[in-house]
């Protein structure tokens, strides 16, 4: 109810008509996703296309 009521400063009668999915979409603006997990196959593509060392002779 806080957060429905309080932070988003919805009317009561707007507030009690929302179904879960829609306060949970509501929240959902104030909190971004957190960012994607990067996972082991792209590390190796960003691994090989950007080399920490220079890869062969100079």
């Amino acid at each position: 109810m806080g957060l429905g009521l309080g932070i988003l400063r919805l009317p009561p009668e707007d507030f009690w008509r929302m179904t879960p999915r829609e306060l949970a979409a509501a929240a959902g603006v104030l909190s971004p996703r957190p960012p994607a997990v990067l996972r082991r196959a792209d590390l190796a593509a960003l691994m090989a296309r950007f080399p920490d060392a220079p890869s062969g002779p100079l």
